[in-house]
C-alpha cells in the first residue's frame, strides 16, 4: 500500500492571500493550451493566425468557468440551489463539473466561429488536442486536496491509500490519478497523434468526444460516488450518466464526418 503524499493544498499564502495547488493547474492548463494552440496555428500553413489563438483561449477560459460552476450546481447540488439560488455564486466553496465546463466551451467555440466565419467543427478540431493537458492537471489538482478519491479496496492492492480526508479512512484506489493518466496523458498523445494528419472535419472532435466519455464511465468504477448522490440508476454514478451521451454522440459524429467526407 501507498503512502498519501501530505502536500499542502495552499502553495503560497501572503497575509490573506492564498494561492491554491488547484488554481494554479487551472493556470497551468491554460498556459498549455494557449502555447499548443498558437504552435498549431504557426503549422497551420495560414489557416490559422497564432493571435486568433488568444482570442480562442479566452473565450473558452470563460466557458469552463461559467459552464463548470452551472454544471456542478445543477448536476450535483441542485437541491442546494433550489433552496439557495445565491449558492451558484458561492465559488469559494469549491465544486466544479467537467460535463458543465464542456457544455460553456462548446457554447465559446460556437460564438468563434460565427465571429470568426470558421464552421463550428473547424474550430473543434483546432481546440480537442488542447484540452487534455488541463483535464490531466485537474486531476492533479483533485489528489493534491485529497478529494474525490477511489473505492474501497484491499490493502494488499499495491496501488491503494489512505485519504487523510476520508471519515472511513479506508484503503482506496487513486483515481484521481487513474483519471489523470487516461485522460490527460493518454487521451492527449492519441488527440495529438490523430490531429497531426489531414483528417474529415469533426473527427478530432468526434475521437475528443469517444476517448474521454469512455475513459471516464470506465474509471467510475473505481471512483467514489458522491456521497450525497450514490448511483442514479442501478449501478450508474452521475459521471457515468453524463459521459454515456458524450460516447453516444462521438459515435454519431464519427458516423457524419466520415460520411460526409466520402
Amino acid at each position: 500500500m501507498l503512502t498519501y503524499p501530505q502536500i499542502d493544498p495552499v502553495l503560497v499564502q501572503i497575509g490573506p492571500l492564498k494561492i491554491h495547488w488547484y488554481g494554479v493547474m487551472y493556470l497551468i492548463g491554460f498556459v498549455a493550451a494557449l502555447w499548443l494552440g498558437t504552435y498549431r496555428a504557426k503549422a497551420s500553413q495560414g489557416r490559422w493566425r497564432p493571435a486568433e489563438v488568444s482570442d480562442l483561449m479566452y473565450y473558452g477560459f470563460i466557458g469552463v468557468i461559467v459552464g463548470g460552476r452551472v454544471g456542478y450546481v445543477l448536476f450535483y447540488h441542485l437541491d442546494l440551489f433550489i433552496a439557495n439560488p445565491l449558492y451558484l455564486f458561492k465559488i469559494w466553496e469549491g465544486g466544479m463539473s467537467f460535463h458543465g465546463g464542456l457544455l460553456g466551451v462548446i457554447g465559446a467555440l460556437w460564438y468563434f466561429a460565427k465571429r470568426t466565419g470558421r464552421s463550428f467543427l473547424t474550430v473543434g478540431d483546432f481546440v480537442a488536442p488542447l484540452v487534455p493537458i488541463g483535464l490531466g492537471a485537474g486531476r492533479i489538482g483533485n489528489f493534491i486536496n485529497g478529494e474525490l478519491w477511489g473505492r474501497p479496496v484491499s490493502a494488499d492492492f499495491p496501488l491503494a491509500m489512505v485519504f487523510p480526508r476520508d471519515p472511513l479512512q479506508l484503503p482506496r484506489h487513486p483515481s484521481q490519478l487513474y483519471e489523470f493518466l487516461l485522460e490527460g496523458v493518454v487521451l492527449f498523445v492519441v488527440l495529438w497523434w490523430f490531429s497531426s494528419r489531414p483528417r474529415p472535419t469533426g473527427l478530432v472532435s468526434a475521437m475528443f468526444l469517444l476517448g474521454y466519455g469512455i475513459f471516464r464511465f470506465t474509471v467510475e468504477f473505481f471512483r467514489e460516488p458522491d456521497a450525497h448522490l450514490g448511483t442514479i440508476i442501478s449501478w450508474l454514478t452521475m459521471g457515468q450518466l453524463l459521459s454515456l451521451p458524450m460516447v453516444i454522440a462521438g459515435v454519431a459524429l464519427a458516423v457524419y464526418a466520415v460520411r460526409r467526407a466520402s
